[in-house]
């Protein structure tokens, strides 16, 4: 099979490992793709939110199968396009990708169809937002309802944050995505990631995880699209599992069904567990970053079949085998992230880190012109380990990231640190 891969980004060189790797995989394209992905298939300079110029990449390469990486594709409806011009796809149509494109969306639905989740209102007007603000028990979220990397989330702690967070947001600090917002309920409780297939009517569970969203140790300052995770998430126990896709996934499921909008893709649901049990807090229509990098190293099982099944709507009786060794991704980010930073700083030692067992998947890179990869982005680099509990990878982790030379990046040095400590005791 002839594959193409849109994204660029750390989830997609993961994605296009663990492809590449597939015996039915003849030849992988990359659009546009970056260093780490130009070493296990060809990167073509294509707008991924240029549909036409997409399908018209498709037909040129004679592309059997599409795997969409990032959101804003799939919004932008992508993989309408293609099926529409008769190329097989993985992802969610544009109508089915508003789970993860409009916040309200989804928590009209839950609201709708008795999914469990925070309290929330949604507005257009600023001054109504404000008079709200000021009777809800702080913390309270406020959140942009459109696409926002992963930026557009603030936990204001006072009626006063609350009120600069709603004018920062409806004054255009997030652009079109902010014109409506989204306040709900501060949800008390540990986070966990928790991943499902969907082919419109059927739902895999895909792997749990846990992310690091603020961008300092001890999960303090500004959240970011991810500082690291590991993966599995040990606090989400087989019965969990189950009460989570019975109450949370499938349900989903099957009201985008009831709705005329099937989902097929990957539901990435982020919850909190709470003392009433799991509440969502939103959802992704597609794989997570930096979540993707624990979740490939750990799949055994090949990763295109499944991919076709649920693009296929042939999920039923699929599954998917997994390592019982843990993984955990360390982040190295441009010295200012999640604000500004300066690009083409050079970095080296990648070979280092990789030869002493660890996979380093590249996000945000460049390479000059004498062959010196340099960081091009906010979030730039992956360091992944494998270990068989948290604390013997989070240290293989953070060996191999001693071994990568790049002043100018800097990272989270304790990722997985709430389950390190339940491995202490």
């Amino acid at each position: 099979m002839r594959i193409l891969l849109l994204g660029s980004g750390g989830r997609e060189h993961a994605l296009a490992w663990k492809i590449a790797a597939s015996p039915l995989c003849d030849a992988l394209i990359c659009a546009p793709g970056n260093p780490g992905m130009a070493a296990l298939g060809r990167c073509v300079p294509v707008d991924v939110m240029d549909n036409d110029a997409v399908v018209a990449l498709a037909r040129a390469e004679r592309i059997d199968f599409v795997v969409v990486g990032p959101d804003n594709p799939l919004a932008n409806g992508v993989v309408d396009a293609l099926e529409e011009a008769g190329i097989a796809a993985f992802g969610p149509s544009k109508a089915a990708a508003q789970l993860e494109a409009s916040k309200g969306f989804t928590k009209d639905l839950c609201a709708e169809y008795g999914i469990p989740t925070g309290r929330y209102r949604r507005f257009t007007d600023a001054a109504a937002a404000k008079a709200y603000a000021a009777t809800h028990p702080v913390p309270v979220v406020i959140k942009a309802d459109g696409l926002a990397l992963g930026k557009g989330v603030v936990i204001a702690p006072t009626e006063r944050d609350a009120v600069a967070e709603i004018d920062l947001m409806f004054g255009g600090a997030f652009g079109e995505a902010g014109r409506s917002i989204v306040i709900e309920e501060f949800l008390h409780g540990e986070e966990v990631s928790v991943f499902a297939l969907s082919d419109g009517k059927e739902a895999l569970f895909f792997g749990t995880a846990q992310d690091h969203k603020r961008v300092g140790d001890g999960d303090e300052g500004p959240n970011t699209g991810g500082m690291g995770a590991y993966s599995p998430a040990a606090i989400v126990t087989p019965a969990l599992i189950d009460d989570i896709m019975a109450r949370i996934v499938r349900p989903t499921v099957a009201a985008m069904a009831a709705r005329g909008t099937p989902f097929k893709g990957v539901l990435y649901a982020g919850l909190i567990l709470t003392a009433e049990g799991p509440k969502l807090i939103e959802y992704n229509a597609r794989f997570g970053d930096p979540e993707t990098q624990v979740l490939m190293p750990r799949l055994t099982s090949d990763l295109v079949p499944i991919l076709m099944a649920a693009a296929e709507g042939r999920l039923a009786g699929v599954t998917a085998g997994w390592r019982d060794e843990t993984a955990l991704t360390v982040v190295m980010a441009a010295k200012g992230y999640p604000g500004a930073v300066e690009k083409g700083s050079p970095i080296e030692g990648l070979e280092a880190a990789e030869a002493a067992g660890a996979i380093v998947f590249q996000a945000g890179t460049g390479r000059r012109a004498d062959g010196v990869l340099t960081a091009a982005g906010g979030r730039v680099l992956n360091v992944t380990a494998l270990g068989a509990n948290v604390t013997e990878a989070q240290a293989r982790a953070y060996d191999a990231v001693g071994r990568i030379d790049w002043p100018e990046g800097f990272c989270r040095r304790d990722i997985g640190w709430r389950a390190v400590e339940r491995e202490r005791g």
